[in-house]
């Protein structure tokens, strides 16, 4: 049974959750960022939904000190808090998080969002790549250690970012819509996925491997359709 860890300093809101989760996972709670990252280091949780309004340690402090831990950093993180504006949601991706819900939030939302996730991460320890690298044009991707070379530097993506990259390296020449990358490689059923999500974090990968993020060479958008690798 995949194992979840609730961190939320609101005492009804966690209990809530836990409720929600306890028929399908093992849930353990925190209700500061100091004990969520104790717990997380001696149980090493399959998922981490995470507050961000918390006194103390933030959610986003929590989210980068799970990230620069070599343990931990491949857990996902699903962000379920009340900062709904679209700065937030950029911060929150940001930081490291993998998925990003707003308060007040639907039950069965949280729970479709929770199953795609875990589902994505088995998928990812269960199917080896057939390529220790995959090379597209000037870009290179390491399958093994989850690093990306563009030919002027490497960049150690998260696992989420690896997962966005292989599968648009995998495919060079196809354009990938929001609503398909939801579908095909997050695992979210319809209308359960924010297309927020893809574009945050095509939004951070290209901060992060594009010359001028604004005038993009690798990670391309054709308008209209969707996002595709440059292949020269």
């Amino acid at each position: 049974m995949a194992s979840i860890l609730v961190v939320d300093d609101e005492e009804r809101v966690a209990l809530s959750i836990e409720r929600s989760l306890q028929p399908y996972y093992q849930v353990r709670v925190a209700y500061n960022g100091t004990d969520a990252l104790k717990i997380a280091r001696r149980v090493n949780p399959n998922l981490i939904i995470l507050d961000i309004m918390m006194p103390g340690m933030d959610g986003l402090q929590v989210c980068r000190e799970i990230r620069s831990d070599p343990i931990l950093k491949p857990v996902p993180i699903l962000f379920l808090t009340a900062r709904g504006r679209v700065e937030d949601r950029i911060e929150g991706f940001e930081a490291g998080a993998d998925d990003y819900l707003t308060k007040p939030f639907d039950v069965r939302e949280l729970l479709l969002r929770v199953k795609a996730i875990l589902s994505r991460v088995t998928d990812r320890q269960d199917e080896k790549p057939p390529a220790d690298t995959i090379t597209i044009g000037q870009l290179k991707l390491n399958c093994q250690n989850y690093q990306l070379t563009t030919g002027e530097k490497t960049i150690l993506l998260t696992p989420v970012e690896f997962d966005l990259m292989y599968h648009l390296m995998s495919h060079p020449g196809q354009v990938f819509s929001g609503e398909r990358l939801l579908r095909e490689l997050w695992d979210y059923p319809s209308d359960t996925g924010s297309p927020d999500l893809v574009r945050m974090h095509v939004r951070n990968l290209r901060l992060k491997i594009e010359p001028d993020s604004r005038n993009p060479r690798f990670l391309l958008t054709v308008p209209r359709h969707g996002y595709t690798i440059a292949t020269d």
